[in-house]
């Protein structure tokens, strides 16, 4: 709850200190006091709303978890707005944003001011259907869990092979071309050094044709040997140098015979397209050795796309074992909704006759599988969608599903905040909204401003706007002063008698509903 409220130098209001209560908190007094602005404040402390103010404060009871805000928690937690050249805000002294103010606060605070459609949402629609089904003892929170932990690995599961899936076709075209890349490699079948070795032979054979002409000349020199030895024995000399030399000619010259004549079964347009397959692969890969690399790479990928399939294979079998779990689930969840839903829809639109509405029709429709089942649980005011109804109608509405909530709540919800939620109403309408509000405030703590007298009798606290002058100020009234203004708001500035002591009458009734 917020426990007190302090303003300062905010348009008519110069200062303002509210000391607030428990229950329905009731702001009343003459058009054009202050009250919209005094509301429009108590938001603006809490980052729901913004206002020129030089500070508002609000100190409320709410707990704040100090690991996921970085905040410490007090008993009592002052939220604070500031408003000097530019607008500041800050919990606990500790400066925070706007935005971050504002996500705290919304965790506790509600506006009912505009078409909300959170209450209508299906998660919370659901909600209080479940729990109407737990409290006759219908276990369905241990279905609803079970369901939960299976629907999210089914959901999981699903997601990855939903991923499989849509790679599939781009999978497909990698593994064929890393077959491709393989298959091209392998058809050349490189083997390290090959090139080199082709390119000593391309050489050889350019080059073939003229050494061996140029042999065929030098082996004319072994025709005049015996000379050259006769005329060293002649001069003394021993001649054993140049029979080592031209021993060692002969070898040269023969095993360079006998390679050039090796070549002659080698086809030269062979080694040639040869040579070529390997450039072709170095041009693209870089050298032979790493087109070798390439295809071992491609190799492992190809694997890599099988243990896929393999894996999809897997996953598809898991995922169709946990959907018949999971659709079994949903259908006993959603069997005893159905059960309840007649008795939900009894017990909505006896709220809503208390307020004046028309019969509300409820419908289970099916949908695709969520975290909360397979039911979409749709509302309709006398068969008008509820986009298309007034907005008075909208918020009774919302509040006989508040009420409908708030019969199996254990703890409190938190603030409301209404603005002239019984305008343009008559007064049996006022009266039953009056009603709603005064069993939602044994869980709420609900400010609401009001110029109906039915509402107005109802709070549990009751503060004056008014002005004096110019200036705007606030009062909490006694019972006396309760009844003078709902005089006031019988009669209008005169007050008659009549209108006292209807006031009085009014008091003391709801006093015995208290």
């Amino acid at each position: 709850m917020i426990e007190r409220f302090y303003l300062k130098d905010f348009l008519s209001f110069k200062e303002v200190e509210l000391d607030l209560a428990c229950g329905l908190v009731v702001f009343s007094g003459p058009s054009g006091s202050g009250k919209s602005i005094l509301m429009n404040s108590i938001l603006s402390s809490l980052g729901a709303s913004s206002c020129g103010a030089s500070l508002c404060e609000s100190s409320v009871t709410w707990q704040l978890d100090s690991d996921e805000t970085g905040i410490e928690n007090d008993d009592v937690n002052v939220f604070k707005h500031i408003k000097k050249e530019k607008s500041r805000y800050f919990i606990n002294n500790q400066t925070v944003s706007r935005k971050t103010m504002s996500l705290l606060g919304s965790k506790y605070l509600r506006h009912l001011s505009l078409k909300d459609f959170s209450d209508f949402e299906n998660e919370n629609l659901l909600s209080i259907l479940d729990d109407r089904i737990q409290n006759k003892s219908n276990d369905i929170y241990t279905i609803k869990s079970k369901y939960k932990n299976v629907f999210y690995e089914y959901k999981e599961l699903k997601q990855e092979l939903q991923k499989i899936e849509e790679e599939e076709r781009k999978i497909v075209e990698l593994r064929e071309f890393a077959s491709f890349e393989i298959k091209k490699i392998e058809d050349i079948n490189p083997t390290l050094l090959e090139d080199e070795e082709l390119l000593k032979i391309k050489k050889e054979l350019s080059k073939k044709e003229k050494v061996l002409e140029n042999i065929e000349f030098a082996n004319a020199i072994f025709e005049h040997e015996f000379k050259v030895s006769s005329a060293l024995e002649s001069l003394d000399v021993n001649s054993s140098f140049f029979d080592d030399a031209i021993n060692e000619l002969k070898a040269i010259l023969d095993n360079a015979q006998d390679k050039f004549s090796a070549l002659d079964d080698v086809n030269i347009e062979e080694v040639l397209n040869r040579i070529e397959e390997l450039s072709g692969l170095k041009r693209r890969y870089g050298s032979i050795e790493e087109a070798l690399e390439y295809k071992e790479k491609k190799k492992i990928e190809l694997a890599k796309y099988e243990n896929i399939e393999i894996t999809k294979g897997d996953l598809q079998l898991r995922v169709s074992n946990l959907d018949k779990i999971v659709k079994d689930l949903a259908s006993e969840i959603s069997q005893l909704r159905h059960v309840e839903l007649d008795s939900f829809r009894d017990d909505l639109n006896r709220y809503l006759k208390e307020l004046y509405l028309r019969d509300a029709e409820l419908e289970l429709d099916e949908i695709e599988l969520d975290y909360f089942g397979k039911d979409m649980l749709k509302i309709r005011l006398n068969s008008t969608e509820l986009q298309k109804v007034s907005t008075g109608e909208f918020n009774r509405l919302r509040l006989a599903i508040l009420a409908l909530k708030s019969e199996l709540m254990n703890q409190n919800g938190g603030v409301l905040m209404l603005d002239e939620i019984d305008a343009n109403l008559s007064g049996e309408e006022s009266m039953s909204v009056a009603k709603v509000l005064r069993q939602l405030s044994k869980y709420f703590q609900i400010y609401v401003i009001s110029h109906q007298p039915q509402l107005t009798s109802m709070g549990d606290q009751h503060f004056l706007v008014y002005k004096d002058g110019d200036e705007s100020k606030t009062k909490e009234l006694d019972e006396n002063g309760k009844i003078d203004e709902i005089a006031r708001i019988i009669s209008g500035d005169s007050v008659s008698s009549e209108a006292k002591k209807f006031a009085k009458e009014l008091l003391e009734a709801n006093r015995c509903v208290l």
